[in-house]
């Protein structure tokens, strides 16, 4: 066989292979779903990335790996950036991993995540911010699509609750690139043309995507700052926004926020009419009370006719005169009456006979107050002298005088009265009548 070319080795054909891929395809873009997940002990990782119709294998190498914000698995689609290459100890095509993110849904999952910890970290989700619903509010706004099932399930709600209560749609588009602004500026315009004092932000069920509008942070801030209450009622019950944390009331459904916010048209009769009896019952109370009141002031009146009045003055005006013709005579009468009574009282109280019954008394006093003084110094001296000899004759003095003497210990001042208590050589004291002696025990001789 001749060839018009040189002939490769394996190595250089895989190798200059190599050099060809990676100098024509730059670093690229790849999604796919991994499978073959191998993770050996050099921190490496290996898989297929696939789709429905081809598979390529991939490697990443470990300073790479700890840049990944999620653990990758088999059946997990992502977004690989990556450089084209060849592995050239099997001939192996492959591509090699620089940068990994979830793909589709699970990238709008951790986007969905990381936005709702950084609102909580800002507080949007606190309670004390969360404003209060009306009792009955004067119109509701609703924020939705004008074609989609969600309106129509809030205006049937509200039509069998309250038909009364008026409500003014927000046209939005609810899912779509735009849909975000088209939500903040309802929300904007209610706020300042202030129809409504409740809003409804809602929309039917979807996948996360199609839901996605409302997992906006223009949008929790546009909730955020609402001064108008607002009910988000994103999607079916297990279906969870942003919206919905941020929202002053979350409902699982459209239907669900409706009766929210709308007063029980039955209860508020049955109110009404417990009221307008309670304000017949009172208007007839205070209606009884006011003729009451009525009857009262007419009686008094009468009472206070000009007539009635002059007749009760001209019969106080014949008092007084009958009152002054009476009051000279008989104020002389109580003036004589009382000079009578203080010239018996001068004569009863004359200084000089009391000052005689004073003397009197005096000179008895002195005489009854002197002969038991007297008495008692006599039997205090008499008291003394006995007491005075009582002593002398039980004082160890006059023992001593006698010829008698007190023995103690020197060392600890005991007084001796038995040999028993002395040895031989014992210092003692003994106390005589003009002082004393100290001495040492030389000889015992015990009494038989």
């Amino acid at each position: 066989m001749r060839y018009n070319s040189s002939i490769y080795t394996v190595s250089q054909l895989c190798h200059e292979t190599r050099l060809l891929l990676e100098g024509t395809f730059l670093t690229l873009a790849i999604e796919g779903e991994i499978s073959n997940m191998s993770r050996p002990a050099s921190g490496h990782i290996y898989f297929t990335l696939k789709d429905d119709k081809a598979q390529v294998q991939c490697a990443m190498f470990r300073s790479q790996v700890r840049k990944i914000g999620f653990k990758p698995d088999n059946g997990a689609r992502i977004l690989l950036k990556a450089r084209v290459s060849l592995y050239e100890a099997r001939g192996n095509f492959q591509l090699i991993g620089e940068q990994m993110e979830p793909a589709g849904e699970g990238l709008l999952r951790q986007q969905f995540e990381a936005l709702k910890r950084k609102l909580s970290l800002a507080g949007l989700y606190d309670d004390t911010l969360k404003q209060p619903l009306p009792e009955l509010p004067k119109q509701i706004g609703v924020i939705t699509s004008p074609s989609g099932a969600a309106v129509h399930d809030i205006i049937t709600v509200l039509n069998s609750r309250f038909p009364a209560l008026p409500v003014l749609i927000y046209p939005i588009a609810v899912q779509g690139d735009n849909a975000k602004h088209e939500v903040v500026a309802a929300i904007e315009l209610a706020n300042k043309r202030q129809d409504c004092d409740v809003l409804i932000l809602a929309r039917g069920g979807g996948s996360l995507e199609d839901l996605w509008a409302f997992n906006e942070e223009i949008v929790a801030q546009a909730i955020h700052q609402s001064a108008i209450p607002i009910v988000s009622a994103i999607g079916h019950e297990v279906d969870f926004s942003i919206a919905d944390f941020v929202a002053d009331f979350r409902a699982a459904t459209p239907s669900a926020a409706a009766e929210l916010v709308s007063p029980d048209q039955q209860q508020w009769l049955s109110h009404f009419n417990y009221l307008a009896k309670q304000l017949s019952s009172q208007l007839n109370d205070e209606l009884t009370g006011k003729n009451r009141q009525l009857e009262q002031l007419q009686h008094r009146l009468k009472q206070a006719h000009p007539g009635a009045q002059l007749h009760m003055h001209a019969q106080r005006l014949d008092d007084i005169q009958t009152r002054l013709l009476q009051t000279p005579k008989q104020h002389v009468q109580r003036q004589q009456l009382n000079l009578s009574k203080l010239s018996a009282r001068l004569l009863n109280n004359n200084p000089n006979q009391r000052i005689n019954a004073l003397q009197k008394r005096l000179t008895s006093s002195q005489q009854n107050l002197s002969l038991p003084l007297q008495r008692r110094l006599q039997q205090a001296r008499i008291r003394f002298t006995d007491c005075n000899k009582g002593l002398e004759t039980l004082s160890p003095l006059a023992t001593l005088s006698r010829g008698y003497s007190i023995v103690k210990h020197e060392q600890d001042g005991s007084i001796v009265n038995s040999t028993k208590q002395l040895n031989l050589g014992d210092k003692i004291t003994l106390q005589l009548t003009d002082g004393q002696l100290k001495t040492r025990v030389e000889e015992i001789n015990e009494t038989v």
